[in-house]
């Protein structure tokens, strides 16, 4: 296929774009970031944009004046499939995954459950609840991350490996819903962004942090991220096929991340799928970008060409 000039796209949006971003979940200034550097990439490039804030009460309305939009809302409520739904009732096409597979990003625990179920490598896991036997657990899995199965940032997040330790992590991550822990996997952290079906370059995360949490990843100026990701090139195909299946199995279409620990032992193991990636100066989709020779004008014109071309398709679960 024929990429679309950003002349196509700008007749396609009839020069004018809507933005979404904020709402009320726990990432919203995240997504106000990301939003703003969408917003101003797209001006950059000669496009009328209206930045809507899906926490304002007339959001729909406002958005009912496009016919496209540009989704740059993180957690849920905005990346959990009910605004592409909203979108969808209305006729108006959305960057990203549909209304299932951006419903099963956001859950975690279900994901997973998903990968098992098609055979793809995920840590070993566990939900958690009032009743836990904590050192049971602890005894199970050894230690672990103990996580809210429907926020993203790493929200919530902590790690354990006493029984006292994990019923403390298990109160913070109940504050934000159903809650699992997650075998700890010592090793590399990797993430491999996707785009138009294909993964960029691997990206490998260090940090001096317990783990790659929401001070690693949007505030501290010490996080590492390495691209090239130091892994042979034989390694980074697999990582980058495991990324694939585990992104397609979702149903996801369009572009996306997948996070991707490797154990000791050299065997990757998949911790979770977002749908829409932050857009921020921190953030690791314009740095894969980047390193596969696009920059962030290029990026989001690519993420929005795709939306036109493809519209609000259904999600196409395992395509090739």
């Amino acid at each position: 296929m024929t990429p679309m000039s950003f002349a196509d796209i700008q007749r396609a949006v009839g020069g004018k774009l809507a933005v979404l971003l904020g709402g009320n979940s726990a990432e919203r200034e995240i997504s106000l970031k990301s939003g703003a550097a969408v917003s101003e990439a797209f001006r950059r490039q000669g496009l009328e944009i209206e930045a809507i804030d899906v926490a304002d009460r007339d959001w729909m309305q406002r958005v009912q004046k496009f016919s496209h939009c540009f989704i740059a809302l993180h957690g849920p409520g905005g990346e959990d499939g009910t605004v592409q739904g909203a979108l969808e009732c209305m006729g108006v096409t959305y960057t990203g995954s549909g209304v299932m597979a951006s419903a099963l990003g956001m859950d975690k625990l279900r994901c997973k459950q998903l990968w098992l179920s098609a055979g793809l490598n995920t840590p070993r896991f566990t939900t958690l609840h009032a009743h836990t036997d904590w050192q049971a657990t602890v005894d199970e899995l050894g230690p672990m991350i103990v996580k809210p199965a429907c926020e993203g940032s790493s929200i919530g997040m902590s790690r354990a490996e006493a029984a006292a330790e994990l019923e403390a992590a298990w109160q913070t991550a109940n504050r934000y819903g159903q809650v699992f822990a997650e075998q700890w996997i010592s090793g590399g952290e990797y993430t491999v962004a996707i785009l138009d079906d294909a993964a960029l370059p691997a990206i490998k995360l260090e940090t001096d942090a317990a783990f790659y949490d929401f001070e690693a990843k949007y505030v501290s100026n010490e996080t590492r991220y390495l691209c090239p990701c130091g892994l042979s090139e034989e390694d980074e195909l697999e990582l980058q096929q495991l990324a694939l299946s585990a992104f397609r199995e979702v149903g996801c279409r369009g572009w996306g991340r997948v996070d991707v620990m490797r154990a000791a032992d050299g065997d990757f193991y998949l911790l979770e799928v977002n749908t829409v990636p932050g857009m921020t100066d921190h953030s690791l989709v314009p740095m894969a970008a980047k390193a596969a020779g696009l920059d962030f004008d290029q990026l989001v014109s690519r993420i929005l060409a795709a939306a036109i071309a493809g519209g609000n398709a259904a999600e196409r679960q395992g395509a090739p």
